[in-house]
């Protein structure tokens, strides 16, 4: 998107001598000038975007990642069009120049900034921050680019025909905002589902090099000398190579890069509507993960020990029913399976490609026992938050909330105040509420602060913690697995209606757990108290804490 630049007072001379000599008529130029900056609106919304998204991936915290880029970019863009002021009088030259750099740049930012994350993430030191600098670097040069189209398209629109300022101000704009709008719709409904964010961007370069190149040296080529027709061409031309090659090479290179983020083991690699799952291992007897967005949600050395953390000490007292909101994976309602007395699960998970997944790759299929090949368990597709709104009241003895850890900006809604009593309705009287918060060791304020969310909500609270080894966790917004960044514990709140605190205990006459005892369970819990946090605020969906 373009930025406003002052154009020249009324009454002063141009900087060119003659308006230009046009292969077409001045009403047909105007209208070629307009439907470029349209074009060149849409190519520059979408590189925001990209940048936007692939940082939310890979970087984590899609608020911050938004601001970071949204305002370097917004800075950057009032400083290049201070800058393009310097080539008004060799506009189409300029432009030229602008829109062929903008195009590789913004083109090959994503490729770029996915390399980096994949091959360098692990490296530690100066590198850690690499995705970040480099997400800086890419915001600032493609804002300067942008900002700088604008001046040169106000030269050469008065080029062909002069007008008074508030005129071509308001046609220029008017293409800008409107080309804008149209890439803005684009890349969430055209290019992420049937191209991905890679060739997306790609093939957004071309069609933005395309533009540029064909307005300058198609409408104002007797403007640029016999060298700079050639140099532009070469130009445009190189640039189109680049991008037509690194579509071409892709995929191989996805796959290179995953193989470096995740090791040599995907077996399943596939973006769903909602988001990237990938499966490692599972096979040949060796471990299963499942990575959802680059997070690692299931650690197959280590999952048992968190759902049966997760799930039994809830099903102590009536479980006729129960409610598990996220766990897509089945792995918790395998865990509810195992108890007797269960009439209906519900399963509200958002991922429907998940779900599907779940039933069927072999893998996963096993891991969690074919817990949806029974006829008790029922999957409804939605947003946990929008199906409890209209839930029917008092239904269900037992909620489990599967759900990704709070410290992920996206999840931060489903730990809210507002969230937790929209699932205190639908418990039965002396229902359990079970909430996976996060480790307790490595993120104490936020384990907290949703202990204090569920007390604002009208639950009494019984907090505990299960230890884990150094690698294969659940969810972390660090996205990592590997030892020297993966939390040590998970942290669990047991919840329930009133003021009484709910038992912390494992019922003798169900199936033991292979990793839980009552013993352990207590330990645990008193260790998690020892770092209890007081005075903390409860976090809403207006005021979020996490």
């Amino acid at each position: 998107m373009i930025e406003p630049q002052a154009p020249a007072p009324p009454g002063a001379p141009p900087p060119w001598g003659a308006p230009a000599r046009l292969p077409v008529r001045p009403g047909t130029g105007r209208f070629l000038v307009l439907a470029c900056a349209f074009v060149c609106a849409a190519c520059g919304l979408v590189y925001e975007l990209e940048l936007v998204a692939l940082a939310s991936y890979l970087i984590g915290d899609s608020v911050t990642q938004a601001s970071v880029v949204l305002s370097v970019m917004v800075f950057a863009m009032g400083i290049g069009s201070l800058a393009a002021k310097r080539l008004r009088w060799h506009a189409a030259a300029g432009f030229g120049a602008v829109e062929a750099t903008l195009a590789l740049i913004g083109g090959c930012s994503a490729m770029a900034l996915y390399a980096v994350f994949a091959w360098t993430g692990d490296w530690g030191g100066l590198w850690a921050n690499g995705p970040r600098v480099l997400l800086v670097a890419f915001s600032l040069t493609i804002g300067l680019l942008i900002g700088a189209e604008v001046p040169l398209l106000m030269e050469l629109i008065q080029r062909i025909r002069r007008q008074d300022a508030g005129g071509a101000v308001a046609d220029l704009f008017a293409a800008d905002y409107v080309g804008a709008l149209v890439g803005g719709l684009a890349f969430p409904f055209l290019l992420l589902p049937f191209l991905g964010q890679l060739t997306g961007v790609l093939v957004t370069g071309a069609v933005n090099v395309v533009a540029g190149g064909a307005l300058v040296l198609g409408l104002f080529r007797r403007d640029l000398s016999r060298r700079a027709r050639w140099l532009l061409l070469i130009a445009n031309l190189t640039v189109l190579g680049v991008l037509a090659s690194a579509a071409v090479l892709v995929d191989d290179f996805e796959r290179a890069a995953r193989h470096a983020v995740y090791g040599r083991d995907v077996r399943v690699a596939l973006q769903t509507d909602v988001q990237e799952v990938v499966l490692t291992g599972g096979t040949r007897g060796r471990p299963l993960d499942l990575y959802l967005d680059g997070r690692l949600r299931v650690g197959g050395r280590d999952e048992r020990r968190y759902h049966e953390a997760l799930v039994h000490p809830a099903m102590y007292g009536p479980h006729a029913r129960v409610l598990i909101l996220g766990g897509g994976d089945g792995l918790a309602a395998r865990e509810v399976l195992r108890h007797t007395g269960v009439d209906r699960i519900d399963v509200i998970e958002l991922d429907a490609g998940l779900v599907r997944l779940a039933r069927h790759d072999p893998g996963l299929a096993a891991l969690n026992a074919h817990a949806y090949d029974d006829p008790r368990v029922h999957v409804t597709t939605a947003d946990a938050f929008r199906w409890l709104r209209g839930a029917p009241w008092a239904t269900y003895d037992v909620v489990i909330a599967d759900l990704p850890d709070p410290g992920i900006t996206a999840s931060t809604k489903l730990y809210s105040q507002e969230f937790y009593g929209l699932a205190r309705r639908v418990l039965r009287p002396g229902g359990r509420l079970v909430v996976h918060a996060g480790p307790v060791a490595s993120r104490t304020q936020a384990f907290w602060t949703v202990d204090a969310t569920l007390h604002a909500a009208g639950l009494a609270t019984t907090p505990y913690r299960v230890p884990g080894r150094d690698c294969g966790f659940a969810a972390g917004p660090d996205r990592s697995a590997r030892a020297s960044r993966a939390a040590h514990d998970w942290g669990f709140i047991l919840a329930r209606p009133g003021r009484a605190a709910p038992p912390l205990r494992l019922d003798p006459h169900e199936p033991s757990p292979r990793t839980l005892t009552r013993g352990a369970l207590t330990t645990d819990a008193r260790a998690a108290a020892h770092t209890r946090i007081k005075g903390l605020p409860a976090s809403t969906l207006v005021h979020p804490r996490y």
